[in-house]
């Protein structure tokens, strides 16, 4: 327990480092963007002069280093910045469409669990056999597939022609939880199923490797029940796929972006399209740090959870 809670606190002691980089890289990537803000807040009629006196107002003629130094002073205290107008603050705009990102994304990783959970081990237990021929076609074509070319063929499917699903928009899960799930459930669907397909081919490896054990002959051979065998494998077989889920979050929160513009989602997706649309460079840094950030606290949670799942590594 004590080596668990002395690699727990380094991860999480290397978080404010990790988040300083990344506020850096976003800070210097947008430095560069063709996009004049003082032209952005003012107008395209602004007058030099009106531009040249926004510029030193808001220190956009500063020296890099310094700007970096004031940007992270605002962001300390969760200020990141307005938009242009009308000026709204940033962080107001993300608190409102961030939830809506996260409900997919979690989601979006409980079909994907699902899928792979169940795909894996069906592949396994049947290894070799047409059901497990069967699974390898379909993850191969689940991997290869596009999220975004999936969500326009299930709004095809599923929306035009059986109009099963809504083809877009967002009904809140406080209003009426099965309109939400209607809403959702194609976007999730969209986002799962490359995720679910990567994951099912580890486990299926990883439960293929641990039923050649010899504990499962053992256990097979003294009666022990099919289920209370599988349970077994299955717990020591996840802790493989558990070391690219973070990757794979990381995956569903990125892909968010293109699938909420697709199913007209008011999510982070949106915001950063309207963001790079109309040149709002604050919009677009605030949104993009956010879901840096909220990819590396995701990150450190599985680097925890396979610290619990697998006691060989508390002892390194």
């Amino acid at each position: 327990m004590v080596a668990f809670l002395r690699l727990a606190l380094r991860r999480v002691a290397m978080m404010p480092v990790m988040i300083l980089g990344i506020a850096l890289l976003v800070f210097v990537v947008l430095q560069f963007s063709p996009v004049d803000p003082a032209y952005n807040a003012l107008g395209e009629s602004a007058s030099p002069e009106a531009r040249e006196a926004f510029a030193e107002a808001n220190g956009l003629n500063d020296p890099l280093p310094i700007r970096y130094v004031h940007f992270l002073g605002r962001l300390i205290h969760l200020d990141l910045g307005s938009t242009v107008p009308p000026s709204q603050p940033v962080a107001d705009r993300i608190t409102a469409a961030f939830p809506l990102t996260l409900q997919l994304t979690i989601l979006g990783l409980i079909i994907a669990i699902v899928l792979a959970v169940a795909g894996g081990v069906l592949g396994a237990m049947y290894r070799d056999r047409w059901p497990d021929q069967l699974f390898r076609v379909l993850s191969m074509a689940g991997v290869a597939v596009p999220s975004f070319w999936l969500g326009v063929l299930l709004i095809q499917q599923f929306a035009l022609n059986s109009q099963i699903f809504p083809t877009g928009g967002y009904t809140n899960i406080a209003d009426s939880f099965g309109g939400w799930l209607r809403t959702m459930f194609l976007p999730a669907v969209s986002l799962a199923v490359p995720v679910a397909a990567s994951l099912a081919r580890l486990i299926r490896t990883a439960m293929v490797t641990e039923l050649d054990r010899d504990y499962v002959r053992t256990a097979q051979g003294n009666g022990l029940p099919v289920f209370l065998v599988i349970r077994s494998v299955l717990r020591n077989a996840l802790v493989t796929p558990l070391t690219v889920l973070g990757v794979k979050v990381g995956y569903l929160l990125s892909g968010a972006v293109v699938i909420e513009a697709i199913f007209d989602l008011p999510g982070m997706g949106k915001l950063i399209l309207e963001g790079v649309t109309g040149g709002d460079i604050a919009l677009v840094q605030g949104t993009v740090l956010t879901i840096a950030i909220a990819f590396l606290v995701v990150n450190v949670i599985v680097d925890l959870l396979y610290l619990l799942v697998n006691p060989r590594i508390r002892t390194v």
